[in-house]
């Protein structure tokens, strides 16, 4: 268990339960995952009993307990939701002393509904809103069901409760929602520590993908984007880091581009291999969709490696200072531009090294987990209001 900064809030004989779909072990888990256990891991430090429920999947065990948080996992992708329910309903969350003191319901598009099933104070977490990604993740009728819950249902559902989002963009697109600014508290992700690896810098250009393979992440952009610059440099390599149901579609696309080498699949990789790679480039492109915060962002840039990411997307106009450490665009051609200036200017690459280096410190897990240890103290203290 990891603390980086002393703790000051004290939670101690508090129970804290969260609902998530997923946790870190599950092979499609992410930022959104590693935050969830950061969080949770600091609660604990703290004197919580923690307990995360998320869907069953064949890395881990149905029960289990580490870092001092218990873990139950039961359901799939979708019936983690009724199962979740469930299980807060029946007790099987319950912490040593009874129900738990606040439930965290993890929105990823979903809610867990637990508003329905306790009288507990609940605590819904966003990382962002999803309205661009429900067509392109669930095309037709499922996606046009799902947008309307994330926009019309949860936000009345949840009309009584505090929110926590992880940055600023975050906070204004929940108000778009009706989801008053005032019961949103925002709560940035930190960087993890440096982790050093060697080789350093490659000798040729390299650009770095690390994440999720869904189609929202739109690696193909950076695929584009690869095979453009190798025209000018034959030797530049794209590696793709993570793996995901899209996997397959996005080998396909890349064989379908005559990629060859130029494009490397890495897949799922340990540790010190997602940051070799993130030592070794120079540039990391995120084409992604949407973000809510960008995770890969402070971890490349506390390798030098500056961000080539769409301003659109939305958390990532607060983790990337614009020309400082990284490059913010509009679309898919500005991307390409973006990347082409970094490899072939010298000077740029290193101003924006730098300052990726700098802003990769400005953020602390430690400062995070204090923050929304703050939150959880503040709804347990508050009773639950009389419909």
């Amino acid at each position: 268990m990891e603390v980086t900064r002393a703790t000051s809030t004290r939670l101690d004989g508090r129970h804290v339960a969260f609902l998530s779909w997923r946790d870190t072990a599950n092979p499609e888990g992410g930022g959104a995952e590693r935050y969830l256990e950061k969080m949770a891991t600091g609660l604990v430090a703290r004197g919580a009993t923690v307990t995360i429920f998320s869907a069953a999947h064949a890395a881990a065990p149905l029960l289990e307990e580490r870092d001092g948080i218990r873990f139950v996992r039961r359901g799939t992708k979708m019936s983690v939701y009724p199962q979740g329910m469930r299980a807060l309903r029946r007790g099987d969350l319950d912490g040593p002393h009874g129900p738990p003191d606040l439930v965290v319901d993890v929105q990823n598009g979903l809610p867990f509904f637990t508003r329905l099933v306790t009288r507990a104070p609940v605590l819904v977490l966003v990382h962002h809103v999803h309205e661009e990604q429900w067509p392109v993740v669930y095309p037709g009728p499922t996606g046009t069901v799902g947008w309307w819950i994330e926009r019309r249902l949860a936000p009345w559902l949840y009309r009584r409760d505090r929110y926590v989002a992880v940055s600023q963009a975050t906070r204004d697109e929940l108000a778009t929602l009706g989801v008053d600014p005032a019961r949103v508290d925002v709560v940035h992700n930190g960087t993890d520590p440096y982790l050093a690896v060697d080789p350093g810098k490659a000798t040729h250009p390299v650009l770095a993908v690390v994440g999720r393979l869904v189609p929202h992440k739109q690696v193909e952009h950076a695929v584009d984007t690869a095979l453009e610059l190798r025209e000018t440099w034959p030797d530049l390599r794209l590696h793709v880091v993570g793996g995901g149901w899209w996997e397959a579609e996005l080998r396909a696309y890349a064989q379908s581009r005559a990629a060859g080498e130029t494009v490397v699949f890495e897949g799922h990789v340990d540790e010190e291999r997602k940051h070799e790679v993130y030592e070794r480039a120079w540039v990391q492109v995120l084409p992604s969709l949407k973000e809510g915060w960008g995770l890969v962002i402070g971890e490349a840039g506390m390798h030098g490696t500056p961000t080539v990411a769409y301003a659109a997307a939305g958390g990532t106009q607060e983790s990337i200072e614009h020309d400082h450490s990284g490059l913010l665009v509009d679309d898919q051609h500005a991307l390409t531009a973006a990347v082409r200036s970094l490899v072939e200017d010298v000077d740029l690459r290193a101003r924006l090294s730098a300052g990726s280096l700098e802003m990769s410190h400005r953020f602390t897990w430690g400062e995070a987990q204090e923050s929304f240890a703050q939150v959880v103290s503040r709804c347990c203290r508050t009773a639950r209001p009389a419909r």
